[in-house]
Formats: C-alpha cells, structure tokens, sequence
C-alpha cells in the first residue's frame, strides 16, 4: 500500500502540480491578518513528533488565531490533546476523501503551512485550501507556493521545520522536543501490563525498539546483534528491557529473545499497546535504544535517554534532539551512505544487493561494543 501511494503521487501528483501551478497567482505583498492556520503533516510518526516545535512557535506568535493541523490516521496520534492545537482534522490517503476535505475548504483558512517534504498531494491540498501557502523550494510543488522555503538537510530536521515558521518572521527556538500526551485510560492500560509482567515502579526499565517503518527496513540493526546487546546490558546493570515494536514486528522480536540468555528478563509488547499508549509505556523507562525511527523520535520527546542507530540515514538531520540524546553513526565505510534523502523522495532499500555481503553494510559496521560504550555514557 505505501508503495502504491508513493507512485501515485510521483507520477500523478507532479503531473497535477505542474498543471495548477499554470493558475498560480502571485501575491500583491499586502500582509494578511491570519485567524485560520492549517498546518499540513501526512506521513511518518517521527517527523510528525518533529514538527511540534513548529506548532509551538505558531501558538505563541499567534495567540488568538485557531491553529488545525491535518494528518492521517497513521500519525494522528502524535498531536492529541496538544495545547497548541484547536482541532486535529484526519483524512485518508485515498481521492474520495481527500476531494471532500478540498471541497469542504476551499480557500478557508489564511495560512497553511505544507510541512510535508517530498509529497505533492499535501501541495495540491494546499493550494486549494490557503489564501497563503508556505512550503519548501524543491520539485514542481513549490509552483503552488507563495513563500518557498529552502529544505536545509545540513540540520536538524525538527529546525528545518521550523524554517518554515521563521519565514513568517517568527523568532523561535527550543532545546527539547515538547512531550507527547495520552489519556488516563491509556496510562491505566499501560500500568496494567507493566504490572501483569512483574515490571515495578523501581525496576531500571529499558526501552528496546529493534524495527523500522517498511518503507526502509535497511535502517535496522541485525537481530543478532540486538541478541547479544541485550544479555551484556542485563547482565551489567540488572535490566529490565521491554521489546516494542509494531503487530507485524512481534516474530521478530520473538526471535531476537529466543537468541538471548537472559530471556526472562524481557517482555515483548510488540503490537500489545496503541500508539498513545507507548507514549506512557516509553516515559516510564529510563533508557531507550532503538533504529531511526518513530519510537527513537517518541523516546526523545519524553525526555527519556536515547540512543539511537543510524546508518542509511545521519544523525544530523534525524538524530534523537535533545541535550545528551545520542545518534550512532559509522555508515563512512559505505559509499552511498546517506542513501535516505526524504527531502528528495529517496527512501529506498539498501543499495547493495540483498544476497550480498554488503547488504546493511552501514548498519552492521555498528559493533556492540559501539552501542555499549554510549550505553555506559546514558546509565
């Protein structure tokens, strides 16, 4: 499905953009007085988690205005209850209803700011929906924009986001990412589970998310590996580690246990709690170690010491933000590294073929005596 999306878009999406962008009119320059924000973010949870600074910013400069984002169910979560949010409006990546969001909003609100930074359907939203629209300069889609701003992949991404918000003017900065909320329903549920599989208030709880979102399933470090961290980090520090991960990642960490010694000092809640969920389940460890990915991006955000392991990607742009966070690098010894650019649409499996030696050659050049060296700097 996210492959058939991501086709869709590319090829008919640019195809849309280019022809809108023939009615595109130029803004006279007059200021407008902004009461209704949109702030556009379709896809992946961590860069939704890193766009909340963003929102931030919006709030504090524009105290009266309602502010809305719209997401998609698969990311939803990341804004709710936010206190900077008047009202999180989710579509579905499919023609009916996104056509019924653009004819329900058309030209309704002063200001949409397109956070997305590769697809053009979040363009063609925004052109319909914005008197004044704000994305970022590369590929057709900046046509349907009144303020193209550059995408700057030599910084953090949760500041490049907010490059966005600058334009505006807006003078904004942060050192920690805002937490992520949850309800008394979902903190119950997940004091429940800790308490049903022997985890106390007092245990030194790690967080352990050993997969990846599918569309780059090469970010991953081998299971083995994950194995054999896990026994050092148990036997060193009397750890418990909790395994989290998506429905469809359970076997795999069922099968990163069965590696292990010290199995019994680990519960696998791999698609056993919602994602909101994991919010509290995360804040209620004390470390977090974990592939480029949504979790990393969560652990982050609840101010929970985080390592994360990079390879196809760099820790510059999508590193877990924060003071002391650390993002392991050491994809130098493979010539594509970084081969994910998501500003361009580059997302792709491991460049070397699957049944080589090379294959995650970025990924396993990390040793575990890599990770346990940063371990002992977050313990």
């Amino acid at each position: 499905m996210v492959a058939i999306i991501k086709f869709i878009d590319r090829y008919i999406g640019n195809f849309v953009c280019n022809f809108l962008g023939l009615f595109k009119a130029k803004k006279n320059g007059n200021k407008l007085k902004i009461d209704k924000i949109l702030v556009v973010q379709l896809w992946g949870i961590g860069e939704t988690v890193l766009t909340l600074p963003s929102i931030e910013a919006l709030r504090k400069d524009f105290p009266n205005a309602e502010v809305n984002v719209l997401a998609t169910s698969r990311n939803k979560d990341v804004y709710f209850s936010n206190k900077n949010i008047s009202r999180i409006i989710t579509i579905k990546l499919n023609p009916l209803s996104i056509l019924g969001f653009v004819l329900k909003n058309v030209k309704k609100y002063d200001l949409v700011i397109d956070m997305e930074e590769y697809l053009n359907i979040s363009a063609i939203i925004s052109f319909f929906a914005g008197r004044r629209i704000i994305g970022y300069s590369h590929n057709s889609r900046a046509k349907l924009y009144d303020a193209k701003i550059k995408y700057n992949d030599r910084q953090h991404a949760a500041q490049t986001f907010l490059d966005l918000v600058r334009s505006l003017g807006i003078v904004y900065n942060f050192e920690k990412l805002p937490r992520l909320n949850f309800s008394k329903s979902d903190r119950n549920l997940v004091d429940k589970f800790l308490k049903d599989n022997g985890i106390k208030s007092n245990d030194f709880v790690a967080c352990v998310a050993p997969g990846a979102a599918e569309s780059a399933k090469a970010r991953m470090w081998p299971y083995d590996k994950y194995a054999e961290l896990c026994d050092e980090i148990i036997a060193k520090h009397d750890v418990k580690i909790i395994f989290v991960g998506a429905l469809n990642e359970n076997e795999a960490i069922d099968n990163i246990q069965k590696k292990m010694d010290k199995k019994g000092k680990t519960i696998n809640a791999a698609g056993k709690v919602a994602l909101n969920q994991l919010f509290y389940l995360i804040s209620k460890c004390k470390l977090f170690i974990g592939n480029d990915s949504g979790p990393m991006h969560v652990a982050a955000a609840q101010g929970i010491k985080t390592l994360g392991l990079f390879g196809p990607n760099l820790p510059v742009r999508f590193g877990p933000y924060g003071k002391g966070n650390i993002g392991l690098y050491k994809g130098y010894n493979c010539e594509f590294s970084p081969c994910i650019n998501v500003h361009k649409g580059q997302v792709p499996d491991c460049l070397y073929p699957r049944n080589s030696n090379d294959y995650q050659k970025c990924m396993k050049n990390i040793s575990i005596d890599d990770v346990l060296k940063e371990v002992e700097k977050l313990v």
